[in-house]
């Protein structure tokens, strides 16, 4: 038997997202967000209210980045979605972050999340919240590789649960893409 829920933004897992820009004299903000992902192949969409910020700076400044939260900087992510912008005029540098300008757009990446997407603004919907950033690139620091390519494990990028309030770090491997699938096929 299920349960019901009713209507609910409730997807598992949902990335937590920490998104930011600069503001009018340069100075990194961000914030933590938890609605969006992969619309496009280049592209990445987000639930962010006019209100925020980081909204106000991504629509001045028309590119953000998106990084993706970690397990090691729990506190750090959180804090950046618990206070606003709106009052604490530098609160990366005030929870310890620190950053560094992206190469390829008018953004700052946070220096200790180490995988970032980098975006240009493509449209932004104040009516429904929904802003859509064309991915220009994706960068990762070579400590969460392994053989070239980003390491979940060694990432460890970690996923908000909506019906708890609980932040949680993505597991083992239990499959492979593509292929474990095929041993189905008739």
């Amino acid at each position: 038997m299920r349960k019901n829920f009713g209507a609910k933004p409730m997807v598992y897992p949902m990335p937590v997202f920490i998104v930011a820009a600069y503001d009018e004299n340069g100075v990194a903000n961000a914030m933590n967000a938890a609605w969006g992902g992969i619309s496009e192949e280049n592209e990445i969409s987000l639930c962010l209210s006019a209100g925020h910020k980081t909204t106000k700076n991504i629509l001045a400044r028309k590119a953000f980045t998106v990084s993706m939260a970690t397990a090691d900087r729990v506190a750090e992510c959180d804090y950046l979605g618990v206070v606003s912008g709106n009052r604490v005029a530098d609160k990366v540098s005030a929870c310890g972050l620190h950053t560094e300008k992206s190469a390829f757009v008018d953004a700052p990446l946070i220096c200790e999340l180490p995988m970032a997407v980098e975006c240009r603004l493509k449209h932004y919907d104040p009516d429904s919240c929904r802003m859509v950033g064309e991915i220009v690139n994706v960068c990762a620091d070579e400590s969460v590789l392994t053989d070239g390519v980003i390491d979940p494990a060694k990432l460890r990028p970690i996923t908000y649960d909506p019906a708890s309030h609980g932040y949680y770090v993505l597991g083992e491997k239990v499959g492979q893409a593509f292929s474990d699938g095929l041993s189905l096929k008739k």
